[in-house]
């Protein structure tokens, strides 16, 4: 089934955050409550809305339990922040990612339940945005507008076939430049290799080719 995520705070930060996982087909709820930023992403996410985070009744209006993960990115106003996050895990929803504004902010919200803390100085929206769709997604860095490097975990799709089974540049236009394995690192692997569980891949490509490679290969269903 698709995953449902939810973005508070339509500033860059989330505002980016909220444009990668449109584009990479999830469902996708804005907030903000700002009328020009919910109006900027009305035909991007699938809803957005003028909504007041901090009102548990308003949470509960949106549905937000039925959300699978939260990312709340939510500006300056770290009260709002933190009691956003405090109402959310009050709620019961399963995955919830922040912002931080400093180490300190990050210490309160890991205390109060967020499940991942995020530095936007440190982490692009577009980096996270790919592993919170799949935890096999390890890391994402761009080398250009269009062409990236991304670090993926070989799940049951792949585990078990070799590089000529999956057909990966034919199939999806993207090369698989070295394998990790515990210890090892397989540099330019022979097409014959085979992977295994919880190998780790070095997949380099164009933007629109690794995101069909991750959707096909990648994300478990």
């Amino acid at each position: 089934m698709k995953k449902e995520f939810a973005v508070i705070g339509l500033g860059r930060f989330g505002g980016s955050i909220c444009r990668e996982l449109s584009r990479e087909g999830m469902e996708v709820l804005a907030l903000d409550l700002d009328e020009d930023k919910v109006n900027e992403y009305r035909d991007i996410a699938a809803h957005a809305v003028i909504a007041d985070s901090t009102d548990e009744n308003v949470l509960r209006e949106l549905g937000i339990r039925n959300i699978d993960h939260v990312i709340v990115a939510i500006g300056d106003n770290i009260q709002a922040s933190m009691l956003t996050t405090l109402m959310l895990k009050e709620l019961g929803i399963k995955t919830i990612t922040v912002k931080a504004q400093n180490d300190y902010h990050e210490k309160i919200l890991s205390k109060i339940g967020a499940d991942h803390v995020v530095h936007p100085e440190r982490d692009m929206g577009k980096r996270i945005a790919h592993n919170i769709i799949s935890n096999n997604i390890l890391d994402y860095i761009e080398l250009s507008d269009d062409h990236s490097v991304v670090e993926v975990k070989a799940g049951s799709k792949m585990s078990g076939r070799t590089l000529v089974d999956l057909d990966i540049r034919a199939e999806y236009g993207c090369n698989v430049v070295a394998i990790k394995r515990k210890k090892e690192v397989i540099v330019s692997p022979m097409a014959t290799e085979e992977i295994h569980e919880s190998d780790i891949l070095i997949v380099i490509g164009a933007d629109k080719d690794i995101s069909r490679f991750e959707k096909n290969l990648v994300v478990e269903d």
